[in-house]
């Protein structure tokens, strides 16, 4: 009974909200005539975006998340894009990472339990890079382009920008994190010559993101080579790829050549206290934790008029350290996601086709945001807050998003047939309304619907197809009669 009346309490806030969201299209083109627009047009649209990272090979962008209580966990959403057979240098970041490869074909290496693993992603794959692990990524593809969506959890970084990226190659740029101890600790790490140093931390000046393979004419050697090692050579190594790229200066300074004694696996090892020199007997049998594909998945929902698919901890393990859930709906033209709250996180979305609209309710059911949304906008919904997306009439609209919470989400549906409301149908609801229960029933039950919801836009289009149908079937007998 108390959890019923909790429920009143939420319905007669958000009525208002439901009746707005009804009315949503137009409002709008009511709006656009009397030339004004709502103020919170754009509230809840991320477009405080950041480029971090663009070379020939490759870029990576960042929309920064609001934060403040309406927030209650900001999550950042980045976009990677690397050319064919490019690499994202090794690096470790103070944030966790989750990937999306929502096009091309990527490898991803990093060290986990003091091993170097290595994946291999496809499109719709997910994967999980944990804060301050040290990872590598690259574009396998010979001629597609490498696209990542990614979300990036500023919770345990330092609060130096967004997040910060520690290189552990580089150079000139980027600029390896141990080329600013003092000489004389590298030299004693390293057991090389300060000139030997100094040629290793000043050589690399093409960026984070480059090319690799013999194809490309900016191709990098040293990195190329590094692709093309086993796991356990990639490990040890170093020093065979690092003389094949000196071969030239090498033969100006034999003595330089003899001396050359370090390797890739001496400067991981400065950097993880020896960790990397254990060895396990299950070796060739390691592997890092698997990806999961969203598009293999079944849909939690489907109808006529669209679906959806979620993943969250139960489903794929490594989301449940960091918390974070993922989803993914497509809209047929003119469909509607039926106005709905969720009750455990808050939602970020990305556009990844299509357009359409979204609007998100304050919890005094006025409007928060009522605009349109296109391929590429990102939008995020707070806890709580009731919303809908609607897609245009002539298009899909597919979105491809983030959770804060790893857990279910179970998002509260306050119109269709499988609705909060008709659950709860019943006197105390029509007495909330003030309606006799007949008409409350009636009302309810008018929508057969549930969760994804035809309009009546979407029956004018259907219309206007079945008579052009009707048409094509009886213009041969038209000709028929006229001959």
């Amino acid at each position: 009974m108390a959890n019923r009346a909790t429920l009143l309490i939420m319905l007669l806030i958000l009525c208002h909200g439901v009746s707005m969201t009804m009315g949503l299209w137009g409002t709008e083109t009511q709006d656009k005539e009397n030339g004004s627009h709502s103020k919170h047009e754009k509230l809840f649209l991320l477009q405080n975006s950041k480029r971090l990272v663009k070379t020939d090979a490759g870029e990576m962008s960042v929309l920064h998340s609001y934060g403040g209580r309406i927030s209650e966990r900001p999550l950042h959403i980045g976009f990677i894009t690397m050319e064919p057979s490019s690499l994202f240098v090794p690096q470790y970041l103070d944030s966790t990472l989750i990937l999306f490869v929502s096009s091309g074909e990527a490898k991803v290496g990093f060290i986990y339990d003091d091993e170097l693993a290595e994946s291999e992603l496809k499109k719709g794959d997910v994967y999980q890079i944990p804060a301050g692990s040290t990872f590598y990524l690259s574009n396998t593809g010979d001629s597609q382009t490498l696209q990542i969506i990614c979300s990036i959890d500023p919770s345990e970084s330092l609060g130096v920008g967004i997040f910060q990226s520690f290189y552990i190659g580089g150079g000139s740029n980027p600029v390896s994190v141990l080329s600013g101890f003092h000489p004389r600790i590298l030299e004693a790490a390293f057991n090389v010559s300060g000139v030997e140093l100094g040629r290793f931390f000043t050589r690399r000046h093409d960026g984070p993101i480059v090319h690799v393979g013999d194809s490309h004419a900016k191709a990098s050697s040293l990195w190329t080579k590094f692709l093309q090692l086993k796991e356990d050579e990639k490990l040890h190594h170093m020093k065979k790829m690092m003389q094949d790229q000196d071969d030239e200066e090498e033969k100006d300074d034999a003595e330089v050549k003899q001396k050359t004694s370090w390797s890739w696996r001496k400067l991981l090892v400065s950097v993880f206290s020896n960790e990397m020199q254990k060895k396990k007997a299950d070796h060739d049998t390691h592997k890092s934790p698997h990806s999961c594909n969203l598009y293999d998945r079944q849909a939690d929902f489907e109808n006529s008029y669209g679906s959806s698919v979620t993943l969250d901890g139960s489903d794929y393990s490594p989301l449940k350290s960091s918390g974070v859930g993922i989803y993914h709906v497509n809209l047929k033209p003119g469909s509607m996601m039926t106005p709905h709250v969720n009750p455990r996180a808050t939602e970020y979305g990305v556009v990844m086709k299509g357009s359409g609209r979204i609007q998100i309710l304050f919890p005094n059911g006025s409007n928060a945001m009522d605009t349109e949304i296109k391929e590429g906008d990102v939008f995020f919904v707070p806890r709580y807050f009731p919303f809908c997306q609607i897609a245009s009439s002539n298009e899909q609209l597919d979105f491809f998003g983030f959770t804060t919470s790893s857990k279910k989400n179970k998002p509260q549906f306050l119109v269709g047939a499988s609705s909060l409301m008709k659950t709860m149908m019943g006197p105390e609801l029509a007495a909330a309304f003030g309606v006799s229960e007949d008409t409350m029933k009636n009302i309810l039950n008018a929508q057969h619907e549930a969760v994804i919801l035809p309009t009546p836009w979407t029956k004018h289009e259907q219309q206007s197809y079945d008579n052009k149908m009707d048409l094509l079937k009886i213009l041969p007998n038209i000709e028929t009669i006229m001959t």
